[in-house]
């Protein structure tokens, strides 16, 4: 074998690459680079804002809580004077429940410009509530613990003072009542309650009948634990009535909740609510009693609805997909286009693409040469 000399055997070694080359665009600065680099950043700057927002997930079981109490919390105004009317509550045992916890305060039933702002806010909400399911979930995030805060004196309608108090020709009747888990009725009518052996009754023969008018506004209708921010469907109810004799009936289906959120967990009810009216009149066989009556039932079913967030495993497995596949499509779609750019520059380069240029007859003569001819000598 023919010996390598020193400076060849370098020569040899320093070519020698046992690796793979990296391809050339791989290794320039393209645009193309930039721009994916630029789309991976926004993708992921985005996907981090879904691993920071919850929802609600919602799950149904039977109820087997039968033994505690529930409570109701009222906050109604009637247009009515507070010793005319009485609020109490009979359930289907024929147990009627002391109203101890509800308070009269006489009040005017007219808003005023503030109030009735709100007031109005409140039934724009309800009516996109009934729309938008999904804000639902909004008002369970934002839900908290706790009575809301009292109003204070300069939020009323008109400053209570004892003077004035004679001409406040409305009553509001707020605070909570603890009732069996069983269906009942929660009614307001003409005359204070009194016990019976047979049940109840109401002092009504005192009262005239031109008094009677059971226009009344809800502010608010809950079940369960007061939970600020959560609107329940007859908060802002707004009812007038322009008879005298005049019967309202609510009936309410109780679901019983359990939420557990980040901010609170609490045991809570959510209803559904259907209503009729009617005026009472007994020459037309419209019979019944004036008032107002929340005839309410429990569903033997609970939900469960919890707050869940995304896991961290998730969201780093999703980021790592959205780098790997913007990489993979950007470096398919470079090479495809390159490709292609290739192909068709390299066309142009061969002449595919020129015209055909024809030579002058002059040139063509010029260009003919004689072809020499030899001589064979036999």
């Amino acid at each position: 074998m023919r010996r390598l000399t020193r400076k060849k055997a370098l020569t040899l070694v320093k070519e020698l690459d046992a690796f793979p080359k990296v391809p050339e665009s791989y290794v320039e600065s393209t645009a193309s680079g930039g721009t994916a680099f630029t789309f991976m950043a926004v993708l992921a700057f985005l996907e981090f804002f879904v691993y920071r927002d919850t929802w609600m997930k919602y799950e149904y079981e039977v109820d087997k809580d039968y033994s505690s109490k529930l409570r109701i919390n009222v906050d109604i105004t009637v247009a009515m004077r507070c010793q005319y009317i009485g609020a109490d509550v009979l359930d289907l045992a024929e147990t009627m429940v002391a109203s101890d916890g509800l308070k009269y305060e006489p009040v005017n039933f007219e808003l005023s410009p503030q109030q009735r702002l709100w007031h109005m806010t409140l039934l724009h909400i309800q009516e996109r509530l009934k729309v938008e399911h999904s804000l639902q979930d909004v008002l369970f995030k934002a839900a908290i613990k706790g009575a809301p805060p009292a109003p204070s004196q300069s939020d009323a309608p008109f400053p209570h003072s004892e003077d004035s108090s004679t001409s406040l020709t409305a009553c509001r009747i707020h605070g909570h009542l603890y009732v069996n888990k069983v269906a009942g009725n929660f009614h307001i009518t003409v005359g204070k309650s009194i016990p019976h052996p047979r049940g109840h009754a109401h002092l009504a023969a005192l009262v005239s009948h031109d008094s009677y008018n059971f226009s009344h506004r809800i502010d608010h209708l809950s079940f369960g634990e007061v939970m600020p921010g959560i609107i329940s469907p007859l908060d802002g109810t707004e009812k007038v009535s322009a008879e005298a004799n005049h019967m309202f009936q609510y009936f309410v289906t109780i679901v019983p909740t359990k939420l557990n959120t980040y901010k609170v967990s609490a045991d809570t009810h959510q209803y559904s609510v259907t209503e009729q009216d009617r005026v009472i009149n007994h020459a037309a066989g419209s019979h019944g009693v004036s008032g107002i009556f929340m005839k309410y039932d429990i569903s033997s079913l609970m939900v469960k609805v919890t707050e869940q967030h995304m896991p961290l495993w998730q969201f780093l497995v999703r980021l790592c997909g959205i780098i790997g596949g913007i990489f993979s499509t950007t470096g398919m779609l470079h090479g495809m286009v390159g490709f292609m750019l290739d192909v068709i520059c390299c066309r142009f380069q061969m002449g595919v693409y020129r015209p055909l240029k024809e030579d002058p007859p002059n040139e063509q003569k010029n260009s003919e040469t004689p072809i020499p001819t030899e001589n064979y000598t036999q």
